[in-house]
């Protein structure tokens, strides 16, 4: 059977429906004699189908699933726990046409002449017919550090009121960037077959040229209902001392946090069974996992570390800002900035303080911040209304802002940080105009000048080359 990208995942819950066959033969509940009971032989293992294409499956498998130790021959009944999706059952026999991608529960039963029952369980994965296999190159495109090397002045104290980003650098010694492993990842970021219905992959939220963001304020999951915050630039997630992700930084690595959109209710709404499951019916998953980890095992664990290896490959280094740096990572700001540019430069590492919660060459937060968006904190956030703040890297293409995506521009974000900072309890001392909590908030008093040159600098991040990189785009051909 041709395969096609998994989708919706109809798992049975509480209070579904149960479609049950008719058994293969009437049984007339015997009374039950002592003996051998019926044993589960040789089980199903898990169905691929595809919507609006025939099915037909032999549940019994000509009777070999199941043992049959008093020789009296077994009858078959078939229950869909949930929606039949289309399927009906006769005896031992499942057919029929699927009308919805997912995972389709099914339970076989089997009794003999004399009462005794077994059952066994197993899944009918329903792929969608609009997805395709990914293309990819024949030799493996460069991911790893010894293929795409980091510039110098990541490495080092660059000047210009930046540090090194590699000291911030979050890989784990246990899931270094391997050119096998990121191309997995890769495909994985970009398949919607790790949503419920086939409906979003990663990438749909993170999008490249939007410097892996979202221009939604809210993003909308698999079934349509929007997430609780706006979708994070994952531009430079590699460096962040603290390791943690999310706005509130619930995951402890990025290993933790690639799986959890996977199961979330309303962002792809699948389990990592059913992951599992979808990723080992299709017909490339097998060989990639081989490449990356050595063996055709599928595992969660894996899916996780692929993915996070992707991600941390999401590095940004050919923006203005980079060109300004020589091969020896000293920078020659003067000779490539405009005059507005350097105007923005020295209000970013001076009166403006940008760089003391923005610092490296990766343009990354230190850690969590309460910045004043609101005088009552609604949104806790990582405890008093603190966020961590993704890379600055490509904020010019990656608008809304924040982390209820409020502000629709740049001009709006500096301007809040010229003269919004709201006071509240929790608001970060370096948002104050004095020392102590009772201090009132900073008003930097910038003009339009110093406004528009701050932007001006900001823009100097942005990297087109990454957000048009074939290494970082959909493996998908649409």
């Amino acid at each position: 059977m041709r395969l096609v990208p998994l989708a919706a995942v109809l798992v049975a819950c509480a209070g579904d429906s149960v479609v049950t066959s008719e058994p293969t033969a009437p049984v007339s509940n015997p009374p039950v004699v002592s003996g051998e009971a019926i044993t589960v032989l040789s089980p199903n293992a898990p169905q691929a189908a595809m919507i609006g294409v025939p099915f037909r499956y032999d549940a019994s498998r000509g009777g070999t699933v199941f043992s049959d130790p008093r020789k009296t021959g077994l009858a078959y009944t078939i229950t869909f726990n949930g929606t039949a999706n289309g399927l009906t059952a006769t005896g031992g026999e499942i057919s029929g046409t699927p009308i919805a991608a997912g995972i389709q529960v099914v339970v076989v039963t089997a009794r003999d002449a004399t009462g005794q029952t077994a059952t066994q369980q197993f899944r009918i994965v329903v792929f969608g017919n609009d997805l395709v296999p990914p293309t990819l190159p024949v030799s493996l495109l460069g991911y790893s550090d010894g293929r795409v090397p980091l510039p110098r002045h990541f490495s080092q104290n660059a000047g210009g009121g930046a540090g090194s980003a590699i000291a911030a650098d979050n890989t784990p010694a246990t899931n270094a960037i391997t050119d096998a492993g990121a191309t997995l990842g890769r495909v994985l970021f970009y398949d919607r077959r790790l949503s419920r219905n086939d409906r979003v992959s990663c990438a749909s939220c993170h999008q490249q040229q939007f410097a892996f963001s979202d221009t939604a304020r809210l993003s909308r999951g698999f079934a349509g209902a929007l997430t609780a915050r706006h979708s994070m630039g994952l531009t430079n997630a590699r460096f962040y001392t603290g390791g943690r992700f999310f706005w509130d930084e619930r995951a402890a690595s990025l290993e933790d946090q690639v799986l959890q959109p996977i199961q979330d209710a309303t962002e792809m709404g699948l389990t990592l069974d059913d992951l599992q499951t979808k990723l080992s019916l299709t017909t490339y998953y097998p060989a990639l996992f081989e490449a990356a980890f050595g063996s055709r095992e599928i595992t969660s664990d894996r899916v996780s570390r692929a993915l996070a290896q992707f991600v941390r490959a999401l590095v940004s280094v050919d923006a203005k800002i980079d060109r300004a740096f020589g091969p020896n990572g000293v920078p020659n700001f003067p000779g490539t900035f405009t005059a507005q540019e350097l105007l923005g430069q020295q209000l970013y590492t001076g009166r403006a303080g940008c760089a003391r919660c923005h610092g490296t060459t990766a343009h990354i937060s230190d850690v969590t911040h309460n910045t004043g968006l609101d005088a009552t904190v609604t949104d806790a956030g990582a405890g008093n209304g603190r966020f961590k703040a993704p890379s600055l890297r490509n904020v010019e293409v990656r608008a809304p802002y924040m982390h209820d995506g409020r502000f629709a521009t740049l001009e709006q974000v500096v301007d809040f940080y010229d003269r919004g900072v709201q006071n509240n309890p929790g608001l970060d001392p370096r948002l104050r105009a004095g020392p102590g909590p009772n201090a009132p908030p900073l008003r930097l008093n910038l003009t339009r000048e110093e406004r528009d040159a701050l932007v001006a600098f900001l823009k100097t991040f942005t990297d087109r080359t990454f957000l048009t990189d074939a290494r970082l785009a959909s493996p998908f051909a649409r």
